[in-house]
């Protein structure tokens, strides 16, 4: 990781946050920190919508009653991570795109190339959707690679 780190401006953690429900992404936190630390690397992770909050000063998305069960390991699980991100006392630069609430294979969506971008508070439309294709996801993260705007942060985007 540190050889990797070193080579490279970022270090993209696109991984589940949980496997078979046990955290698998959390502990490896420290190494990514360490490694992007010494090799002067960034890190980015994709995340995920559940650790947003469906409005300001409301509860996180995974904490309503809606919030699908089967959904609720992985969701925890990366919500763990960003505030292991945030807590870490590194000098490593770091930042976590969570999706909108509608993202994934079973809803791809088209790139339009507009979208929008926020902090900590799930992002919909005038409707109440929340949701962002695959390509204008990694459009945004691809941008924040390119031109650093959040830094030590998260940021959301959608539609």
């Amino acid at each position: 990781m540190r050889e990797l780190a070193a080579r490279s401006d970022v270090l993209v953690a696109a991984v589940h946050g949980s496997v078979d429900g046990e955290p698998f992404l959390l502990p490896l936190v420290p190494t990514l920190f360490k490694a992007a630390a010494e090799g002067g690397a960034r890190i980015g992770v994709v995340g995920g919508a559940g650790s947003l909050h469906v409005a300001e000063g409301r509860p996180r998305l995974v904490d309503t009653p809606d919030f699908p069960d089967a959904y609720k390991p992985e969701a925890l699980a990366h919500a763990d991570v960003l505030e292991a991100l945030r807590a870490a006392d590194t000098d490593a630069d770091w930042f976590y795109v969570s999706p909108a609430a509608e993202f994934g294979a079973w809803a791809p969506g088209e790139r339009t190339g507009s979208f929008r971008l926020g902090s900590d508070v799930l992002l919909a439309d005038a409707d109440g959707k929340s949701s962002i294709s695959g390509a204008d996801y990694a459009i945004a993260f691809v941008d924040e690679i390119d031109k650093p705007s959040h830094r030590n942060a998260r940021f959301t985007v959608a539609y």
